[in-house]
Formats: structure tokens, C-alpha cells, sequence
């Protein structure tokens, strides 16, 4: 039963396809009635489908907008044990960590986003490691710009190296701005999705936000500023080493990326898995590993990843 029945249609969503995609994936048959859901099906089903019905109201309760992504997220989330598997996790209760920016508040949709989002407040360097679509460089765009909107910090530098993916582009036309963005565009994307398009642009044009690829790092010092690199698999351990050291005072740095998925020339060492495997355990810093499991895209990004790291 819900209190605020007229909160439950956000819940079930248009035309209902937050139950259905809740039917579908566990198995259970869903009847509303009022404001009350009568759930059917084996025992273990009912429970996790009460759990993420319950999930969802307490977030539409909170003012949050629930999507498909965050209904997969939230059902994916209720099998996932913890404590060795003596206690599950309570996917119903209302998350006790969000990032709030100007566009969303962004919730955790997996228990290792969780830990990765607890990490960035805790920690001043963290490295995150895992496949593609697990919101790795999103949630730490998403941390920079809500620090940035508070004031905490001044500055939000976004950066990675300009390595091109498995392919050849050749010559591009136009100044430096015109030929590095291509290679910058997923910080871009994740910039637009939490701030309005006028504020970024604003804020780029007074160098609030810089977006730079890594070389341009080189003797600086960065203080008062939140640093984020991308796709850090491409660095050598020479350029590692050289963003690592521009930390400054007040300062946050999150460093991303996939150690399997480097596009450096074969034989060359990842910067990304020297630097971890030198700094991993050292106070102030803090690396969260995503897996599989955490992708959260649509859920047949989850089966390739899988699929080419098992044949790989």
C-alpha cells in the first residue's frame, strides 16, 4: 500500500511500463489496484519486486525522475548480496548518497557506484577502473559540477589523452580547440547532461571549465581545482606520472579508465596499471574496480562487455 496514491502513476510509469519491465525481468505478474499492488509469483520474485516497487516510490517521493535506466538499475540492484551473501542489498530504502546538480539529482545504480560515489567525497585522488558504462567518468563529471556549482572548488579541469581508438583519422582541419574536441566529446556530453548548455558555455569561456587533452597538463600546478582524466588506459607512465604530480592544494582528482581496453601501441605499458599498481594502498587515495555487473547502459551493453572479455 502507498500512501500517496497519486505519486504511484510516476511510479508505474507511462502506459506502465516500469511494472512491465518489472514482470518481465522477474517473473511475477503485477495487478494495481488503487493505491495498493498485488504482486503474484514464486516467493523469492514477490519479495524482490515488492523491494523495487517499494524503491521506486521512495523515489519519486524524494522528487527524482525515474527513467527505464533507473527501474534496470534498481532491479539489478535488489540481487546483489552483501556481507558474503548473509544480507541483501535494501534497494528499498531511499539512497543515503546523491549528487545534485543544476539539470538532476543522480543517485547510485549499483553498489559500486555507491562505493565510487562515497569514495569522491572521502578520498583526494581515486582511480576508477572497470568496462565501458559504468559511470565511472559520469558520476565523477557529475561530483565536479556540483563542487564547482557550491564553491568548493573553483575550477573543473577535464582531460585525457588524444589517442586514437584502434583507427586512423589522419589530418583534421581547423584551430587547436577544433582538433582536440572530437577526443573530448564523452566529457562534453556528461557536462551538458548536468549542467544547462548556456552555463557550460559560460563557464568555458571564463575558464571555470577547461577542457584540455592531457599534454597540455605539463607545468602546472592545479589547486582549488576538481581534475578528472578519461580514458587513462592511454596514457604512458611518463605522462601518468606527469598529470599525477599537478595536484595542488584543495584539490580532487579522479583518474578513469578500462585497463583491458588500452589503444597504445602494442608493447607499450599502460599508465593507467603502473600507477595503480605503485600508489594503490597509499592514505588519501582510493581506487574503486567496477565490473560487469556495474554496467549500467542498456543492459545489452552489459552482455557484449561480457561476451568480448570471456573470449578474450
Amino acid at each position: 500500500m502507498f500512501d500517496k496514491p497519486q505519486l504511484l502513476a510516476r511510479v508505474l510509469g507511462e502506459y506502465d511500463r516500469n511494472l512491465v519491465a518489472i514482470e518481465n525481468r522477474l517473473g511475477v505478474y503485477i495487478a494495481a489496484r488503487g493505491n495498493k499492488l498485488q504482486i503474484e509469483g514464486e516467493a523469492t520474485a514477490c519479495a524482490r519486486a515488492r523491494d523495487v516497487l517499494t524503491g521506486l516510490y521512495n523515489r519519486v517521493v524524494q522528487g527524482q525522475d525515474i527513467d527505464t535506466g533507473e527501474v534496470d538499475a534498481i532491479i539489478a540492484m535488489s540481487a546483489e548480496p552483501v556481507l558474503d551473501g548473509i544480507i541483501r542489498h535494501d534497494v528499498a530504502a531511499p539512497p543515503s548518497i546523491m549528487i545534485r546538480t543544476r539539470k538532476k539529482t543522480i543517485v547510485p545504480r549499483s553498489q559500486t557506484q555507491g562505493r565510487y560515489m562515497e569514495a569522491l567525497i572521502k578520498h583526494d585522488i581515486i582511480f576508477a577502473l572497470g568496462p565501458a558504462g559504468t559511470g565511472k567518468t559520469y558520476l565523477a563529471v557529475a561530483q565536479a559540477v556540483s563542487q564547482l556549482i557550491t564553491g568548493s572548488v573553483d575550477r573543473l579541469i577535464l582531460s585525457r589523452p588524444a589517442v586514437e581508438a584502434g583507427e586512423k583519422i589522419g589530418f583534421l582541419p581547423g584551430d587547436m580547440k577544433e582538433k582536440v574536441d572530437p577526443y573530448l566529446r564523452p566529457l562534453y556530453d556528461a557536462l551538458y547532461d548536468c549542467l544547462p548548455a548556456e552555463q557550460v558555455e559560460r563557464r568555458i569561456a571564463s575558464a571555470e571549465i577547461e577542457i584540455a587533452p592531457i599534454a597540455f597538463m605539463r607545468g602546472r600546478t592545479l589547486a582549488d581545482s576538481f581534475i578528472i582524466l578519461d580514458e587513462a588506459q592511454n596514457t604512458t607512465p611518463a605522462q601518468m606520472k606527469m598529470f599525477l604530480t599537478r595536484f595542488g592544494q584543495n584539490s580532487r582528482m579522479v583518474v578513469c579508465g578500462d585497463p583491458k581496453q588500452t589503444d597504445l601501441p602494442k608493447g607499450q605499458e599502460s599508465g593507467l596499471n603502473d600507477a595503480v599498481g605503485k600508489l594503490e594502498g597509499i592514505e588519501g587515495i582510493g581506487t574503486v574496480r567496477f565490473g560487469i555487473g556495474d554496467v549500467v547502459r542498456h543492459p545489452v551493453v552489459g552482455r557484449i562487455v561480457e561476451a568480448y572479455e570471456g573470449n578474450g
